[in-house]
């Protein structure tokens, strides 16, 4: 079990504590509920780019990084569809320096054209390197707004195009910051070696001085069902032909989430899987293959892709990918097999919580989709699932008219 404290400041920010003697680290874990899904269709790739310009300097500190490191301390951030999530470790007795820096930051940005212009410059240079000059790397961008036709899920995290970001005034930056930024939509997680009275303490001197904001009630459009089979078809400068395939399914509070994170493993996690014993190693159609689902908080997708062997043809991997779906429809999964995924996911589940840095992000993500607490009880609720409710789900997940299909073909 996870001992969890929690303070909420009269700001409205949330910290969720946990102590952990065994090491002499803190991590100070700060989630920001804004994601690429809060963007405006016109404007994308805007949480990301603020993910970049967070570390640009703020009201009272021009450099980040510097007061960090010299307190031996190191960071880092990431951004996704549905949040920002930024951390900072240091030994435990700097941690005020931690709780300084991120606090400023969340305050108030030093905006200018200046350090606006530098990120520009870093996150269309990502935007490149990733998703254009990378092969295969624009297939999500192809595949999401095939599936997609009105939820912002449609957009990658990046941003629909590079143009968004190189367009970006000052006026939008601060528009965007000062609507999700803020105390009152944040949550704190501190986790290592430091007593909750003092992040406690430490928390009302840092961030209880920042006034909470008004932040717009968030009001996304849902996706509608999809009643159709969808096809997609380019060609890029690739070595090898690829598939990707993806079905509508719940996001992270639906009933059958569990059941789908479980399919995916069934279908491919490890060595063992069906995808790959089946179709890379039996009958060699695919090179490599992959399933998985988004993980989204919103209804997400499950994908999968794979890259064929020379002289096979996409009807060829298409009726293959269709056969192994279709039997996890018809058939039930042996309870043998679902164990094994069931008991990997425990694992992992129980490995990801043992560095205090990973209870700190993993803390503030479950009190963001439900409480903190829950981590403890999440392998639990696998365990629930049985071969039949697996197989209810996979007929209505699988069904034709719930599934885009991206033809990805090598330039000849």
């Amino acid at each position: 079990m996870i001992a969890v404290n929690r303070y909420v400041l009269p700001n409205g920010l949330r910290m969720i504590h946990h102590y952990d003697g065994r090491t002499q680290m803190v991590a100070l874990n700060i989630l920001y509920d804004v994601g690429s899904k809060d963007e405006n269709p016109a404007r994308t790739g805007f949480a990301h780019l603020f993910e970049h310009l967070m570390f640009g300097g703020s009201a009272n500190i021009p450099d980040f990084d510097t007061p960090l490191q010299q307190a031996g301390g190191q960071n880092n951030a990431w951004t996704s569809s549905d949040v920002t999530n930024y951390y900072s470790v240091v030994p435990r007795r700097n941690v005020e320096t931690a709780f300084w820096l991120e606090s400023d930051r969340m305050l108030e940005l030093e905006f200018s054209e200046k350090s606006l212009a530098v990120q520009k410059q870093v996150v269309c240079e990502e935007f490149k390197q990733r998703n254009l000059n990378q092969p295969y790397g624009d297939m999500y961008m192809q595949l999401r707004p095939l599936a997609y036709k009105k939820h912002p899920y449609r957009w990658p995290v990046i941003g629909k195009e590079i143009k968004h970001i190189e367009d970006a005034t000052l006026d939008d930056v601060k528009d965007f910051y000062y609507k999700h930024y803020a105390p009152n939509n944040a949550i704190l997680a501190v986790t290592g070696n430091i007593p909750f009275a003092e992040a406690v303490r430490l928390a009302q001197k840092w961030f209880g001085p920042i006034p909470r904001r008004d932040i717009p009630r968030r009001d996304l459009p849902a996706e509608p069902p999809q009643t159709e089979t969808r096809y997609h078809d380019i060609t890029r400068p690739v070595p090898l032909d690829a598939i990707a395939m993806a079905w509508h399914m719940s996001g992270r509070h639906g009933d059958t989430y569990r059941a789908s994170d479980l399919l995916s493993d069934i279908l491919s996690n490890g060595d063992s899987s069906r995808l790959y014993r089946r179709l890379v190693v039996e009958k060699p159609l695919f090179s490599d293959i992959d399933a998985s689902i988004t993980g989204d908080i919103e209804p997400g997708l499950f994908v999968i892709t794979g890259r064929l062997n020379k002289g096979i043809t996409m009807q060829q991997a298409e009726d293959a990918l269709q056969h192994e779906v279709q039997t996890l429809q018809e058939q039930p999964v042996q309870p043998g097999e679902l164990n094994k995924v069931v008991n990997k996911y425990e694992s992992d589940h129980h490995f990801s919580n043992i560095d205090y840095l990973s209870k700190a992000t993993h803390l503030a993500w479950y009190e963001l989709i439900g409480k903190a607490e829950d981590i403890d009880s999440e392998t639990d609720k696998y365990k629930t699932i049985t071969p039949d409710h697996m197989q209810q789900v996979a007929r209505t997940l699988f069904s034709n008219s719930n599934r885009s299909t991206l033809y990805y073909r090598a330039q000849k």
